[in-house]
């Protein structure tokens, strides 16, 4: 149950609204920084500018050979000088041809290093994100920043180096050989080429625009699939009937995804069908002069077809380096998504020098804690109490109250406003997040299970552990015969979120997980809330042999299952209302005794008798 004292809908919208008005990031800063993914690969980078430098070079050579042909081996008729210049073409396309095939090797493994980076990173920097982060963001809109954004970035990452590069060095060499052979003829051929250069910045432009708009209806769109889809989705939308609804929203999310997918293909196609039909221009334009000049004498044939042959080979690499100004510039919007989670703020950060308590004694304390999750709705208020090592310390209280948010402050799930929070004397902040982690275990009133095996869902606090050990854990809460009837034993996989299992099969289950990894310190969202009495009675065994000898925070929402507490705090809108054991608050403490009677339907805080706690528990 998620009982944070005042949500986290505020902070939702601040983070929303802000990012929406955020500006994008300056498109210079944001390519500097995407350049900046291949520092790592220098060395191949030369290598790369070396291939594409000699594959350019190598193909400015047929045309030279065409006008070596034309001007001289045909007038001379010469066929030996036919014959070895044809031979010299073939073989500079030969050589052209495993260039090429070693500058894709060399760029495919650059680009996909980078993108193995990229993925790693983001990975890492989400999974050191905190709590607050995921309560709030989709988890459908992180998949899509992961897989969809990494994957839109693919091809630029992959090629556009490369042939940026393969286009800049063919395009000025071949610019550079037209003007040694006729220069006159040379600028009439590509003096159109700075007309260009505007309309191919807009079109970017745009293109960067709509890749953002596109890119965050995929992500909805993901998130629609991620909650519609998973079991729980499709379990409550079948109950309720809403297969249709769903379905609409699905068809809506779609069909404005087609709709900028359509906008975003077709923006700039006018100016490249223009881009186009100057191919076509171009060498005609180059023929009619040319032709008149070779008529008049002032040009010899083979000059005049090299030259068309260069101006037609110096297009593709023009319209190429043109078209990748637009793929980079909507490209830039993927990788804005991307750095804007790279660059997401550690909640949670480990200082320096970081003690590591190798195993603690338990004893926890509040110290003047004050706590918010949003600006001026504060949800917990200068509370201390101290939960001796070994002590059962159970935290009661209407819904809102700040239990859950106790809870989470324990472990260092949230890092305190005010005060402090002590593990053996020393504040959490001032620990390493692994030894806390190694300390400090929950057990939740929803446990996640795995789509894995029973042996790797309960080894997943301690991969390490041996099959005896992990047969040993759930053999103690009670899942022996559950395995035993078990196709595979511990090895049978539980399905997604362990629908195969019972609910207090899959609780079971969580604390076999929490007693393999052994802390001093537990805590307890009440464990068996939404279980049926068999379940529960089954659950509490388990719970009983986990609490022995450890410290252990219970939140109870039953008043049945906190009689044998040591302690019992009194929560109400984030302070201390009462302390004390349940006879003694029963007799002093209105919130507690109404708690009570309302629960239990009494006419008086003291009419009435609790269920027994069992020993174990």
């Amino acid at each position: 149950m998620m009982d944070h004292g005042g949500g986290f809908g505020g902070w939702r919208g601040m983070r929303r609204g802000s990012r929406e008005r955020q500006p994008l990031r300056a498109p210079r800063a944001t390519l500097r920084r995407a350049l900046g993914l291949f520092r790592p690969y220098w060395g191949l980078s030369l290598l790369l500018v070396v291939i594409i430098t000699l594959s350019s070079l190598i193909g400015l050579v047929p045309p030279l050979l065409i006008r070596r042909i034309l001007n001289d081996a045909l007038p001379q008729r010469d066929g030996g000088q036919i014959n070895v210049l044809v031979l010299i073409m073939v073989v500079t396309s030969l050589l052209g041809s495993l260039l090429g095939v070693a500058q894709s090797w060399i760029s495919n493994l650059m680009g996909q290093g980078v993108m193995e980076s990229i993925r790693n990173h983001l990975y890492g920097r989400l999974q050191r994100m905190p709590l607050r982060f995921f309560i709030s963001t989709r988890s459908g809109e992180v998949m899509s920043r992961v897989t969809s954004d990494v994957n839109g970035i693919q091809d630029v990452v992959t090629n556009t180096f490369s042939s940026m590069l393969s286009n800049l060095i063919t395009a000025v060499s071949t610019i550079a050989l037209m003007m040694v052979l006729d220069w006159r003829l040379s600028l009439l051929g590509i003096a159109a080429l700075p007309l260009f250069i505007w309309p191919t910045r807009r079109v970017g432009r745009m293109q960067r625009d709509m890749a953002t708009q596109q890119q965050q209806r995929m992500a909805d769109l993901s998130a629609h699939l991620q909650e519609s889809l998973s079991v729980n989705g499709a379990l409550l939308t079948k109950i309720f009937g809403q297969e249709q609804h769903q379905l609409e929203r699905f068809t809506s999310i779609n069909h404005d995804l087609r709709q900028l997918s359509i906008r975003r293909a077709l923006v700039g196609r006018w100016f490249f069908m223009f881009l186009g039909l100057f191919g076509v221009l171009a060498p005609a334009l180059t023929y009619w002069y040319g032709g008149h000049a070779v008529i008049s004498g002032d040009m010899q044939i083979g000059t005049m077809v090299a030259l068309a042959a260069y101006l037609t080979r110096l297009f593709g690499p023009v319209t190429q380096l043109f078209s990748l100004n637009v793929t980079v510039e909507s490209s830039l919007a993927l990788f804005e998504r991307l750095f804007e989670y790279l660059d997401l703020p550690f909640e949670i950060e480990e200082r320096p020098g970081a003690i590591d308590l190798p195993r603690a004694e338990g004893r926890i304390e509040f110290r003047n804690v004050s706590f918010k999750y949003v600006e001026h709705s504060w949800a917990l208020h200068d509370l201390s109490f101290v939960a001796e090592a070994g002590q059962v310390v159970a935290l009661v209280g209407p819904s809102g109250a700040g239990k859950t948010t106790i809870s989470y402050l324990v472990p260092r799930l949230f890092d305190v406003n005010e005060g402090a929070v002590l593990l053996d004397g020393v504040d959490v902040r001032d620990l390493t997040v692994a030894s806390l982690a190694r300390n400090i275990a929950m057990v939740t009133q929803e446990p996640f299970i795995f789509h894995a095996s029973l042996r790797d869902n309960v080894a997943y606090s301690r991969p390490g552990a041996s099959d005896d050990e992990v047969r040993r854990v759930i053999d103690d809460v009670r899942l022996g015969d559950l395995v035993s009837h078990l196709p595979e034993g511990i090895d049978t996989i539980v399905g997604e979120r362990g629908y195969r299992l019972s609910g207090g099969e899959k609780q079971r289950l969580s604390i076999a997980r929490v007693l393999l990894n052994d802390p001093p310190v537990l805590v307890l969202d009440e464990a068996t809330n939404s279980l049926d009495s068999e379940s529960e009675l089954a659950v509490q065994g388990a719970i009983g042999k986990l609490m022995r000898g450890r410290t252990t925070i219970v939140i109870a929402h039953r008043l049945s299952t906190v009689v044998a507490s040591d302690k019992i705090l009194v929560i109400e809108n984030g302070r201390l209302a009462g302390e004390g054991r349940h006879t003694e608050l029963l007799a002093t403490n209105d919130l507690y005794g109404r708690l009570y009677n309302a629960q239990f339907g009494l006419g008086s805080a003291g009419e009435g008798t609790l269920r027994p706690a069992t020993s174990e528990y």
